[in-house]
């Protein structure tokens, strides 16, 4: 009984004097309260932090989100857009200025080769055909004149060579000789002149004709009119260059369609490659296409780097118009019977384990740590290291990484081409917890 009554007072007079107070006083009684006070609010304080704690385990149960592993065919498409053209377009002008007299064809008339598109007004040019008629007619009189003029000299210098021969040489004397000869040759060269003369008014009529010719525009090909810019009693100024009156295009049960592949895609599309494609004229219709042509040009529009590539289209019903604008989808890569994981698999990170979360303890719970730098980079490669990546399957309700190598992927699933992984496997895409 002593021992055990002197132990709290020994205790007491110790405290009191670590504290430099008197034992039995006030003062020392008050000091006493508080520390009581202080122990009771640490001891509540722990108490709340562990029913918190408790509680908020309980909230933050993890629900994963899963995707199937399937077994299928796999296509992978380059996208790109573009506009349909005409596989032949041409346009159609006047070489000659003159005021329209007719237009024979409107918009989306058949023509044929030869085929009269317009007229223009020919009374300055039928003048100018009948005056080079003219010319050629004067030419032409002037070699008949020039030609007698020959005979004539000639036969002048035969008759003083006839007579210096019978003469002896004394008559006529060589003067008249040499005038003689010198005549024959002028009039040998104007009638040189003159055939020239008259090849030259030839070719001048021969000119004003083409030009008259000219003046009815025929159309170059068969096929369809796509536009007119011209009216009956418009003038046509031809200058350096012609003046555009109509375009055709040859045929349109066969089209083009020209689109541009960024240069990210170019080097996976082929010639021979199929397509398929939309217009916003036919939204829930499909056509199809073939490529035939990659061009090695560039275009650079606002720093963006497209090749022009040439798909050819079969428009047998005349669906399709020129100028139309599609968006095609080129079919690069086809695989059959692959294994296909979600992309969303390969992007998924499970969230670190609550043991790791709680292996602070108490102090961990006041004083939570940094994410630890193998865990940051992890998030940030998506689990996947080398060549291989990670997927994580669900075992028991955990999820646990398996390594796989990827192949080609469409955007949306991916082949696997390595990997323990089998079509019907449930692979975590993402999670939900009670907190979140």
């Amino acid at each position: 009984m002593t021992e055990q009554t002197q132990s709290p007072l020994t205790s007491e007079s110790d405290v009191a004097k670590m504290l430099g107070i008197e034992p039995g006083s006030g003062r020392g009684r008050r000091w006493k309260r508080r520390v009581v006070l202080i122990l009771l609010i640490l001891a509540v304080v722990v108490a709340a932090l562990i029913v918190w704690g408790r509680m908020t385990q309980k909230s933050s149960a993890i629900q994963f989100i899963t995707q199937e592993v399937r077994r299928g065919e796999l296509a992978v498409t380059v996208t790109a857009t573009g506009t349909l053209q005409p596989t032949n377009e041409v346009e159609v002008g006047s070489e000659l200025s003159g005021i329209v007299k007719s237009v024979e064809v409107d918009y989306n008339d058949q023509v044929k080769v030869g085929q009269a598109l317009a007229r223009l007004d020919t009374s300055k040019l039928e003048a100018q055909v009948t005056q080079a008629q003219a010319t050629l007619e004067s030419a032409t009189a002037k070699v008949l004149q020039t030609q007698a003029t020959v005979k004539e000299t000639h036969s002048k210098l035969l008759q003083f060579q006839k007579v210096r021969e019978l003469s002896g040489g004394k008559v006529p004397s060589q003067a008249e000789l040499d005038a003689a000869e010198a005549a024959f040759e002028r009039a040998k060269a104007d009638e040189a002149s003159a055939r020239a003369s008259v090849s030259q008014a030839r070719a001048s009529l021969t000119a004003t004709q083409t030009d008259l010719s000219k003046t009815v525009i025929r159309s170059p090909i068969n096929g369809i009119v796509l536009s007119r810019s011209v009216e009956p009693g418009q003038t046509v100024a031809a200058s350096l260059q012609a003046p555009v009156l109509f375009t055709l295009a040859e045929d349109l049960t066969k089209m083009e369609l020209h689109v541009d592949v960024d240069e990210a895609d170019v080097g996976q599309v082929k010639a021979g490659q199929e397509a398929a494609f939309s217009v916003d004229a036919y939204a829930n219709r499909t056509f199809q296409a073939r490529i035939t042509q990659t061009r090695y040009g560039a275009q650079t529009v606002d720093n963006v780097v497209t090749y022009e590539t040439v798909l050819k289209v079969d428009n047998s019903d005349l669906s399709l118009r020129p100028g139309m604008t599609a968006t095609a989808d080129i079919l690069v890569q086809k695989v059959e019977n692959a294994i296909l994981v979600p992309n969303a698999a390969l992007r998924f990170v499970p969230p670190a384990s609550e043991a790791k979360q709680s292996s602070g303890g108490l102090v961990g719970m006041l004083l939570p740590r940094p994410p630890r730098r193998s865990d940051a980079n992890r998030r940030e490669n998506g689990g996947s290291g080398g060549k291989g990546q990670n997927v994580w399957v669900l075992k028991e309700g955990q999820p646990v990484s398996v390594r796989v190598v990827i192949g080609a992927t469409n955007g949306t699933v991916s082949e696997v081409l390595q990997g323990d992984l089998q079509p019907g496997m449930a692979v975590a895409v993402d999670f939900v917890s009670g907190g979140r």
